[in-house]
């Protein structure tokens, strides 16, 4: 059994947890339960730290923290099932297209082959099919490929990275667009990137004027932002492993924040079931950012 262990900050940064958080559930819950340094620091064990990811990823899905903690393995190995690399099934094959040869580009671990590829997608399809047709589907088959055992984390990190690469790169070399002017951000805990990458470079394909501020802004800084940019549009995205019992506030309260002027977009896998919010732009596909950009102009 390996008897490799993690100090308290490295656990912090591998699961998503803070370190508040892990001692609370130390108090409260029993677990973890870290060994210490000779310092006394603690130290925790490799198996705490994946039964704390896979307690993190069920949390983002919505289940309560407390009733994870308490749940045997088992218990969470039914809630999150995967299967070992060995036994998964083959990727199923997309008709009509080829997505399941880039997806083997990175289980090969093959980082230039998987490049090429997607740049020569990009050359031929043009950016704004690229973006659509390509890098959307992608992203969510590269998701699916991960819970069904066929890929592994630091596989779908390769992926998130490189194709992030591959499209600021492009979205650098496009004119300076004349409006409006576009920030781009997420909430606190929210830390998928592509899908605004994905909607940057469809906005500044179309003209707009993208200001781009990374993921996990918090609210009261992003009203700040908007305020300091004259920023005409905040766009928001949440993906799917984003808690959805937490959008409808966190959107009600930014609408509060910004000004009536300025609108509030919000989009990404994770607001499909959102309803109806006053004051703001629900933008469940890349396509109906286009759409909306297009009635704002109508409107200014």
């Amino acid at each position: 059994m390996s008897t490799l262990s993690f100090n308290i900050a490295a656990v912090e940064r591998d699961t998503g947890l803070s370190k508040d958080v892990l001692r609370m559930w130390e108090r409260r819950y029993g677990f973890p339960v870290p060994e210490r340094d000779a310092n006394g620091e603690r130290l925790y064990p490799a198996a705490q730290v994946e039964r704390l990811r896979l307690i993190k990823r069920l949390m983002d899905q919505g289940h309560r923290p407390g009733k994870l903690i308490a749940a045997p393995e088992e218990e969470l190995a039914a809630l999150a099932p995967r299967r070992p690399r060995e036994t998964a099934a083959p990727l199923p094959k997309a008709a009509g297209d080829s997505l399941d040869e880039l997806i083997e580009y990175i289980r090969r671990h093959d980082g230039p082959g998987f490049q090429q590829a997607m740049q020569q997608r990009l050359v031929r399809q043009g950016l704004q099919a690229f973006v659509q047709d390509t890098v959307a589907p992608l992203t969510r088959r590269v998701g699916e490929a991960w819970e069904e055992g066929n890929i592994e984390v630091f596989e779908e990190h390769l992926f998130t990275e490189l194709t992030k690469r591959l499209l600021r790169q492009t979205i650098a070399t496009l004119p300076a667009g004349r409006g409006p002017r576009v920030l781009l951000t997420t909430v606190p805990e929210e830390q998928h990137v592509l899908g605004l990458l994905m909607v940057e470079a469809l906005l500044a394909l179309e003209g707009a004027e993208c200001i781009p501020l990374g993921t996990q802004m918090p609210l009261l800084d992003i009203g700040r932002a908007a305020e300091a940019h004259a920023a005409d549009i905040v766009a928001l995205s949440f993906s799917i492993a984003f808690p959805q019992r937490q959008i409808g506030g966190l959107v009600q309260h930014l609408r509060q924040i910004l000004p009536p002027t300025v609108a509030l977009w919000v989009g990404g896998g994770g607001i499909r079931r959102l309803a109806a919010q006053p004051g703001v732009a629900l933008l469940p596909q890349l396509p109906d950012a286009i759409a909306a950009l297009q009635a704002w102009r109508g409107t200014h």
